[in-house]
């Protein structure tokens, strides 16, 4: 009489237990938003992606998004486990989806994560200031970019009394920081937002150039852009993925968004900044998420 619920008791557990196993050696998924060519970000993670595929002992698979949203939107929807984010992304992703930064990459030759928001001119447009922008034509980045959206809008704001729809010409998303650069090379808009890594970083390769890309603006220090993780997933695994980003540099040549020479530890705190500029200039997550 005992016997069928002792059988199905027995079958119910071990279904758990596959579950379970199921799930803890499932693929892990990496996100990145996209604030360069898409190929290239994802070719710079990839060292960092088959370091954490050997550490973590599963697949580490990479996901991509046309915009920043998409990358926040997958996190949220369970589709991503760990993200690249900006500053301003991963603070969305901390409202929408749970994100916890852990760490953060310090570039070559610095000793802080810190970088800055650029706002750049065509060396010949004879514009040197912010205020010279008034009824012009402008490209930010995204509206969930750092350097590219939310700071350039607090400069803007800062200094004219005027949010930059309202006293640009025109004003348009370049999607890329890259492309926003390229933008007032090419003289299709007469300035931009940027930040100090993919402008140095364009220099250096010679697509831009000095006598083209001038910087009329930069901002004070700003956080680095973070790596974050759900922060639902299980304890050990969290541990498992802090420790292989942070002693990476020990096994290999890290990369990242930058010129990296290792990963340092961050949390949520470090991001305060952020925060208080979002609600600083009234911005909602429909302003932000376009």
């Amino acid at each position: 009489m005992y016997l069928k619920p002792a059988l199905s008791a027995s079958a119910l557990a071990l279904a758990l237990s596959l579950t379970a196993v199921s799930a803890q050696a499932r693929d892990i998924v990496m996100g990145l938003i996209p604030a360069e060519n898409n190929e290239e970000v994802v070719q710079k993670f990839e060292p960092m992606r088959q370091h954490l595929e050997k550490k973590l002992g599963v697949k580490v698979k990479v996901f991509t998004a046309t915009d920043y949203a998409g990358v926040i939107e997958a996190m949220k929807k369970k589709r991503v486990d760990i993200a690249w984010f900006g500053p301003l992304s991963y603070y969305l992703a901390e409202q929408e989806a749970g994100a916890e930064a852990f760490a953060v990459g310090i570039r070559e030759g610095s000793s802080s994560h810190t970088y800055k928001s650029l706002i750049i001119a065509h060396c010949d447009s004879g514009i040197k200031s912010i205020k010279d922008l008034k009824g012009k034509s402008v490209a930010f980045v995204d509206p969930a970019s750092t350097s590219g959206g939310l700071v350039p809008t607090y400069m803007v704001k800062k200094e004219t009394g005027m949010m930059p729809q309202d006293f640009f010409g025109k004003f348009t998303y370049a999607g890329s920081h890259d492309a926003a650069q390229l933008a007032v090379k090419n003289k299709t808009v007469d300035a931009a937002a940027d930040n100090d890594i993919t402008y140095e970083k364009m220099l250096a390769n010679g697509l831009i150039s000095k006598e083209t890309n001038c910087v009329i603006k930069e901002s004070d220090p700003l956080p680095g852009s973070p790596l974050a993780y759900r922060g639902d997933l299980p304890a050990d695994m969290k541990a498992k993925i802090r420790d292989a980003i942070l002693t990476a540099h020990k096994d290999i040549k890290v990369t990242g968004y930058g010129n990296l020479s290792h990963y340092v530890a961050v949390s949520p705190e470090d991001y305060q900044i952020i925060r208080d500029m979002v609600k600083e200039l009234g911005l909602q997550k429909k302003d932000l998420l376009k």
